[in-house]
């Protein structure tokens, strides 16, 4: 059998992660490095002069033009936190190394914090993942999916299938290289209006991209956004989820329902998807 290069890709180990950031001031140096790439940068009046010194065991940035003092977590989500950075740190770092999603149990039990906290530093760093994704938008091809997470029959009457509002609507997409490998993903929770498609393809679509996707009415608003769009009818069952047009969505779909039922007994679709979603994303980032 082959190996699969995107999932023998190296990643960051344990005892690497600890050599770098295991303590307090290798956190705050790094969090600073990635703040002011350049140096210190007063967020006020954007003057680079500054000194430092230390209060209460935390390093302060004072800018000498406007007086302005400053913090290396102040701004971001670990202001007031009376965690230390070390902890968030290892969040981050099993949150984005696992190859599944990493439920709030579990991080509790990898930080020796209660499940209270583990579950809002989950949630805290899921929404900054999420915003940050937002913002990506794919180019060249990219073949589009729509699909749907959830769908647990409840007691409560309602309609089954498509239109069960225990169901949440999302679209796929993936770009792919010329080698016919997957390069970027996005997903975006959504519902299949022509006008929602629209406005996802604007947000997410560069002007330029070659789209492929199935039937899917609502899929054709994607023709006055991008360069071309090729509809393929797929039908339905294994044959449809196997073609070949669609290897890398149909392949990243699965991996991700898998990821999901893998981990949790169950969650709020309706309202904690979108995070879900984008958690399951930093884990397959090529």
């Amino acid at each position: 059998m082959a190996i699969n290069q995107v999932q023998m890709q190296p990643g960051l180990s344990l005892v690497e992660f600890m050599q770098r950031y295991g303590s307090q001031s290798q956190c705050e140096q790094a969090l600073a490095t990635a703040r002011w790439p350049n140096g210190f940068v007063c967020p006020a009046c954007r003057s680079n002069l500054h000194t430092r010194f230390e209060r209460d065991d935390r390093g302060y940035w004072q800018c000498r033009r406007c007086r302005h003092q400053t913090t290396v977590t102040a701004g971001t989500i670990f202001a007031s936190s009376k965690l230390a950075l070390t902890t968030w740190f290892l969040a981050m770092h099993l949150l984005t190394q696992a190859k599944n999603n990493v439920s709030a149990l579990e991080l509790r039990r990898q930080l020796g914090v209660n499940w209270r906290t583990a579950w809002r530093i989950k949630h805290k760093l899921m929404q900054v993942m999420l915003e940050r994704e937002s913002r990506r938008q794919l180019s060249g091809r990219v073949e589009i999916d729509d699909a749907y997470l959830g769908g647990e029959r409840t007691a409560e009457p309602g309609k089954a299938g498509r239109g069960s509002p225990n169901k949440v609507p999302f679209v796929i997409a993936v770009s792919t290289l010329d080698q016919d490998k997957p390069h970027q993903v996005v997903l975006h929770c959504t519902s299949f209006t022509t006008e929602n498609i629209r406005d996802w393809a604007n947000a997410s679509l560069c002007g330029d991209t070659e789209t492929v996707s199935d039937g899917l009415l609502a899929f054709r608003a994607l023709r006055e956004e991008v360069a071309s769009h090729h509809v393929i009818i797929t039908g339905s069952g294994r044959a449809a989820a196997q073609h070949p047009e669609f290897r890398w969505v149909n392949t990243l779909l699965g991996n991700l329902k898998t990821a999901i039922n893998g981990t949790y007994h169950g969650f709020k679709f309706a309202k904690y998807a979108p995070r879900e979603v984008v958690e399951y994303l930093s884990d397959t980032r090529p």
